[in-house]
């Protein structure tokens, strides 16, 4: 056989009992979970903020980012509802690096996945008990919802992941927000059929059990640009592509129609400090046409305590990515209020 089976891991029922998630931060989670569902089915003017770093590697620095994510969102709570971007598994382009500390918990050492998703598990309950603030993360392995079904208030699935029948069918049974993005192409259509079978009932296979699901009306589109041929990023974040996804939206039996811009990636082509100027155009794309202001219901921006990024083993800045660049906390700060200033 090509497999070699090292360890069988615990069940999601188990890791849940070994780390369990305290009553007081489920209701917390349940009260989070009402308040972006009505900005997502229109009953919110709020407006939604994913933010954080690129990949959630270090629990100690990440929870110091919520923290002072947490002492922000007092001052803007009325306009915004902050999530966390505590993002514990990493797509890899080639299969090569740095998979996230569900995988890695080490960054610099060897890959145990058991150990990864205790990991996984304790950040994300300490960074809700620190802020307040539940989190997102992105799934990219379906079989792991179970660790962390109890925890997260959003779901992001990414660009690679967007076109697979197993990632769209299991979104279809969660009941909390799931943020579609377009997929590497540019394809919008992929995209909204992707929220399309989201949103719908469906029997499948997953994790060894035949199940059956409602269907998630919470599942949106999220645009992040796209990448040619060649390699060059076109971005989708302009007025046009705003107003062009409304009338594709229009054309489709869709339920709550809505889109939260991802402003770095290839909307940047990777330039982190370009997040600044892309976050302030889709606001003023907002106000300048109700359609686009009733379908954009937020943007994901990636930061972190330090700007830019490092590489793995290379340098061991505190707060700083080793994944792609982010933007400081400083500007991360001031853009949050401008943001709020504006909404």
């Amino acid at each position: 056989m090509s497999f070699k089976y090292i360890q069988e891991l615990p069940s999601p029922a188990e890791i849940q009992s070994e780390i369990p998630m305290p009553e007081e931060l489920k209701k917390l989670k349940a009260a989070r979970d009402r308040s972006i569902s009505a900005v997502l089915t229109g009953k919110s003017e709020k407006f939604l903020l994913i933010i954080g770093p690129c990949s959630a590697d270090n629990e100690e620095a990440v929870c110091e980012y919520v923290s002072r994510l947490a002492k922000v969102n007092e001052n803007v709570k009325d306009r915004l509802i902050l999530i966390p971007r505590v993002y514990t598994n990493k797509p890899r382009t080639t299969g090569e690096g740095y998979k996230g500390i569900a995988s890695q918990p080490d960054p610099e050492g060897k890959t145990d996945p058991r150990a990864g998703l205790i990991a996984m598990r304790r950040m994300h309950i300490h960074a809700i008990a620190v802020s307040g603030l539940t989190p997102a993360d992105e799934m990219l392995y379906p079989d792991n919802w179970g660790y962390v079904e109890d925890i997260l208030s959003y779901v992001a699935i990414g660009a690679r992941s967007v076109e697979d029948q197993q990632h769209r069918l299991t979104v279809s049974g969660f009941d909390v927000a799931a943020g579609m993005k377009n997929p590497t192409s540019g394809d919008l259509s992929v995209m909204l059929n992707s929220v399309y079978a989201a949103q719908h009932p469906h029997g499948f296979v997953h994790r060894g059990w035949a199940v059956e699901t409602t269907g998630n009306p919470l599942a949106h589109t999220v645009l992040r640009g796209s990448v040619n041929a060649y390699g060059r990023s076109f971005p989708n974040y302009h007025y046009e592509d705003l107003f062009h996804l409304y009338e594709l939206y229009e054309e489709r039996n869709l339920v709550n129609p809505a889109c939260v811009v991802d402003t770095n990636h290839n909307n940047s082509g990777k330039q982190f400090r370009q997040q600044i100027r892309i976050a302030n155009e889709v606001l003023r794309s907002r106000q300048q046409s109700p359609e686009i202001h009733s379908l954009v219901k937020g943007l994901m921006i990636e930061s972190y305590l330090a700007e830019g990024c490092q590489k793995i083993g290379e340098g061991h800045t505190y707060g700083k990515s080793i994944t792609d660049p982010c933007l400081g906390w400083e500007d991360t700060e001031r853009l949050i209020y401008d943001i709020a200033e504006h909404c």
